[in-house]
């Protein structure tokens, strides 16, 4: 990578992490849990910037939001895996023998929104995941109250994962073509020979 595409790289991150950011604090409270926009800039990051770039924007925009509404360090690192995670899973599907160069086609199209569903269901068992090691234990709560905080905060993350994967796919293939003029994609994402 030249430079110049470095810098490219870098700014790019930094813009889609600040996205990831801001789309977060926007969200609607649900029971235990909020219904936010930040996975939704997290897949989109993965989409537009790659696995590893998206995933980097990703976990960087959300470990910040934790970091900076009270979650702590260890919380915002496990978020900043997760989100990374979730945005590389919708960035590898996505780009699974990506050919297309700037026309953005049917069999793109559906990549991503295999990208988004598969980058949506790994972030759900990880939220899982992260829920029931702090239930059982780090807060020692029993198996059964473990279970029903987990199922309380199943609806929150099963729709803001639902809404990012038929949301991110749409905006896109709005901003995809936007972003090829400028040359983004081709300049962080070389089409594969």
């Amino acid at each position: 990578m030249s430079k110049r595409s470095t810098v490219h790289a870098i700014v790019y991150t930094a813009l889609m992490a600040a996205i990831v950011y801001v789309l977060t604090l926007l969200y609607i409270p649900l029971g235990e849990s909020r219904v936010h926009f930040g996975n939704a800039a997290s897949m989109l990051a993965g989409l537009i910037l790659g696995p590893w770039l998206g995933g980097a924007a990703s976990g960087i925009g959300a470990f910040f939001f934790d970091l900076t509404h009270g979650y702590g360090i260890v919380e915002a690192l496990v978020t900043f895996a997760s989100k990374f995670l979730m945005a590389m899973a919708a960035g590898l599907v996505a780009d699974a023998y990506r050919q297309e160069g700037p026309v953005l086609n049917s069999k793109s199209q559906l990549r991503a929104v295999l990208g988004c569903v598969v980058g949506g269901l790994t972030y759900i068992a990880l939220y899982m995941l992260k829920t029931y090691i702090k239930q059982r234990f780090v807060a020692g709560v029993p198996l059964e109250g473990t279970w029903t905080v987990m199922l309380a905060k199943l609806p929150a993350t099963a729709i803001n994962n639902g809404f990012a994967a038929v949301v991110t796919p749409i905006l896109y293939t709005a901003l995809r073509p936007a972003l090829n003029a400028i040359g983004v994609v081709d300049r962080l994402r070389p089409r594969r020979s």
